[in-house]
């Protein structure tokens, strides 16, 4: 096997001429501007496309009912600062029927419900 020398890999490839800086492309139209981003690219800020439209989370019902043989829980949650958890089939049923009482009877959803009707 004969020994070759080979420039090392991070370097741009060495010319009989020397290196070159790269060169600008002109425009595709042919004017002596320079083409400043790819075709189809926008160049300005584009408006956020998760944008806020003001709608949160206000009452939260997490059911885990893993299947037979094994407890399921619930967790009741409200922007009133309730924060209730059950476990077992009684009392996780007992907790999902308390959750649609409260949603229908806390002050601050049923404000925001006649804020929004209004």
């Amino acid at each position: 096997m004969s020994h070759r020398e080979h420039p090392p890999a991070n370097s741009p490839a060495f010319t009989s001429a020397g290196i070159s800086p790269a060169e600008p492309t002109p425009a595709p139209d042919g004017s002596g501007a320079l083409k400043v981003v790819a075709e189809g690219v926008p160049s300005s800020v584009r408006s956020d496309p998760h944008a806020d439209d003001g709608r949160r989370p206000v009452a939260w019902l997490h059911i885990v009912a893993p299947g037979r043989g094994v407890t399921p829980s619930v967790r009741s949650w409200c922007v009133c600062g309730r924060d209730l958890f059950a476990a077992g089939q009684a009392r996780a049923l007992a907790l999902i029927a308390d959750h649609q009482w409260h949603r229908d009877v806390c002050p601050q959803l049923t404000h925001a419900q006649e804020r929004k009707a209004a």
